[in-house]
């Protein structure tokens, strides 16, 4: 009965949060939309604040199980790699459900951050930069410097998220029936991966050709 009690709650709690943010939503209307007594939130949860964060977790629990990460077979060639990536990626925040409260309380929290969005970077985000920057390693050479490999990750990723804060802009600049023929997933995924190939390459061949200059801008002061 508690943890039934306990997951009304974050049920309840999850749209009202996701529309009002949580300074507009109040323990009160999340208690009477779940049916449970006000004094439920400080026993489960001990305040609002933690309520709040509890409920972004959850928001992205259900959205990782929504859209799994990618997986791949171990003979999967680091361009495979990347293409699924990216094309997950898109899934996550343009496909089905995209407009849950999952999704929505997510969004939020990333453009209105709080205290909930270290939890959320730790537990989801830099998990995947992390599978990101594993499949990069396999385009750079090892002495490509880490902040170069980091903005490398952050471009690819930006490009998705272009396609989902962006897509009001994407509406107004590109006809429908364009979009309808050009815009789906698994082309907005294409495009992407294409860019961000030719983008690798290049990289690689800078670094090649530039191996002794940074080589020498990433060696230790003083050795």
């Amino acid at each position: 009965m508690a943890d039934d009690t306990r997951d009304r709650v974050l049920e309840a709690a999850g749209p009202i949060f996701a529309d009002k943010g949580f300074e507009g939503a109040t323990v009160r209307e999340i208690c009477q939309a779940a049916g449970v007594n006000v004094a439920s939130v400080n026993y489960h949860f001990g305040d609002k604040q933690q309520l709040y964060f509890e409920t972004v977790k959850a928001a992205h629990r259900m959205r990782m199980k929504q859209v799994p990460p990618a997986e791949w077979p171990e003979d999967a060639t680091p361009e495979e790699q990347l293409r699924m990536y990216i094309h997950t990626s898109l899934k996550r925040m343009l496909g089905q459900n995209e407009l849950s409260w999952q999704m929505r309380l997510m969004t939020r929290e990333i453009l209105q951050p709080t205290g909930a969005l270290m939890g959320l970077v730790e537990e989801g985000i830099r998990p995947q930069l992390n599978v990101l920057l594993g499949i990069l390693n396999h385009f750079l050479p090892a002495n490509v410097p880490e902040h170069i490999r980091y903005q490398t990750a952050f471009s690819i990723i930006g490009q998705c998220v272009h396609y989902k804060f962006g897509k009001d802009f994407v509406a107004m600049l590109v006809p429908e029936e364009e979009r309808a023929r050009h815009y789906s997933i698994d082309q907005l995924a294409d495009q992407i991966f294409s860019f961000s190939l030719a983008a690798l390459t290049q990289l690689r061949e800078q670094a090649q050709k530039e191996t002794p200059s940074v080589a020498s801008a990433t060696t230790v002061p003083g050795q």
